[in-house]
């Protein structure tokens, strides 16, 4: 099929005129390709489901943590890495705490970033803090580690959905959602049996 451009058109989906660094919190979801369940699968415990992460949710996970290593004015909040997507919410921020690095341990995931499979560390600092570089960087650099250690070529789909959480109630209810999307995994939009 030749291009079209009436046809292959694809319009944005970000909030047309908004400042994507602009200092705020912005809850992000990325996909895998095809929805494949690339990096682990959903447990039942009794009455309750966890996330046990493959090797490749793991990697994702800590690369996750990363980010504020190459974006000091990143601050992360709630996160979880589901078998075929992941959810977060970031904070961008003029200035973080008195060396402008977010705290080590992030609450809402219960994860430390001293974890022992973290990718390697770079002294590269991006000149660009808008939400789109943060997410593309992330991708970028969880992509390269797949197709270096795994038969994994394409790992994302093209692109993320963002929000723009503007008020207390929406962060609660985000916060929530990402916190408890494990025991919800029957129920979720990118569900995949």
């Amino acid at each position: 099929m030749t291009y079209d451009p009436n046809f292959h058109h694809r319009r944005s989906v970000r909030l047309k005129g908004y400042d994507y660094s602009k200092a705020g919190l912005y809850f992000i979801t990325i996909c895998c390709y095809r929805r494949e369940c690339f990096f682990g699968e959903i447990l039942k415990r009794g009455k309750r489901q966890i996330m046990s992460l493959s090797k490749s949710g793991w990697v994702v996970q800590e690369g996750w943590f990363e980010i504020p290593l190459h974006y000091p004015e990143v601050v992360l909040h709630e996160f979880v890495v589901m078998p075929n997507h992941i959810h977060g919410i970031i904070e961008i921020v003029d200035s973080v705490g008195a060396n402008k690095h977010s705290p080590n341990y992030h609450e809402g995931a219960r994860a430390n970033i001293d974890s022992p499979l973290q990718l390697p560390n770079t002294e590269f600092k991006s000149p660009s803090k808008t939400i789109g570089s943060i997410v593309r960087g992330y991708k970028i650099g969880v992509t390269k580690w797949h197709r270096a250690n795994t038969d994994i070529y394409n790992v994302w789909q093209r692109s993320y959905h963002d929000h723009v959480i503007r008020n207390e109630r929406s962060h609660a209810n985000i916060s929530n959602y990402i916190l408890n999307n494990p025991s919800n995994w029957d129920d979720d939009m990118f569900y995949k049996s």
